[in-house]
């Protein structure tokens, strides 16, 4: 099993679904990835602090009633209204008469049950933003402890970047950065925000540069971040996202970045 299986099989083995034989496959990867080993804590914590911190609200008494009330109005039996609807204290004067059968209604119900769902996983599941930074940085601590850093080694970008070709839906700029102080060194193939994409490899003095570039989906700011002792950098530009992952430090690396945006 490789790192990239091994990971669409955490969140299961986190939640205690996973079964044979790939309960005892994993296992046997953990045992040798540290980097798994990582991510399968980090899914642990998360999930401990969401059931210890997050809010749970009931729903108002009358809610139903309520909802109910907002439905075009019609005939129906009056005890199917009640079976959907608390028992007020009081019984209304008049009757709530409805026009939708009931899989039009069990399909109103649905919706609204998907809307407030929707609300409380934005609240408190982390963003897209930081799911795709830890992704990163876990493809950036792969390659560099598999030892799997190139798939095309080379310091030419007349080399590396026609490598790229027929690989990737797109073609990635490939700049040399050697005059200013950060050789490219080759790419590889990744995986990363659930496609392939190009990961080029630069060196700065003995610091390694993953810089992962595809297709923008939008324009973006740029965004700096740290992750378990690596620093992210991330811009668009050319209609084209990069991320820099790297263990050099902030300045360096946007230095690394103005160098990319200025050179021909």
């Amino acid at each position: 099993m490789n790192c990239d299986e091994a990971q669409n099989l955490l969140t299961a083995h986190a939640d205690g679904e996973l079964v044979l034989p790939h309960a005892g496959t994993l296992e046997e990867h953990l045992r040798t990835c540290a980097a798994c080993r990582g991510q399968l804590a980090s899914i642990t914590e998360l999930r401990a602090s969401l059931q210890a911190n997050a809010d749970y609200h009931a729903a108002p008494a009358g809610l139903s009633a309520r909802i109910a009330m907002q439905l075009p109005n019609d005939r129906v039996p009056e005890t199917a209204v009640e079976s959907i609807t608390e028992k007020p204290a009081k019984r209304p004067a008049t009757r709530i008469r409805f026009g939708w059968t009931w899989p039009q209604m069990g399909a109103a119900f649905a919706t609204v049950f998907a809307l407030a769902w929707s609300a409380i996983l934005f609240i408190t599941v982390p963003g897209a933003r930081e799911s795709l930074e830890n992704e990163l940085v876990a493809s950036h601590a792969r390659a560099l402890m598999a030892d799997h850093a190139l798939d095309v080694a080379s310091s030419d970008r007349h080399t590396v970047k026609p490598w790229f070709n027929g690989k990737l839906d797109y073609s990635p700029e490939v700049i040399d950065l050697s005059a200013q102080g950060f050789p490219l060194t080759g790419g590889r193939l990744d995986y990363v925000a659930q496609r392939p994409v190009s990961a080029l490899v630069y060196q700065h003095r003995q610091h390694v540069i993953n810089l992962f570039v595809w297709p923008a989906q939008a324009l973006d700011t740029s965004k700096s971040d740290t992750r378990q002792g690596f620093n992210l950098l991330h811009w668009t530009h050319n209609s084209m996202a990069y991320w820099a992952v790297s263990d050099l430090n902030p300045v360096e690396l946007a230095q690394f970045r103005d160098a990319l945006l200025t050179t021909p």
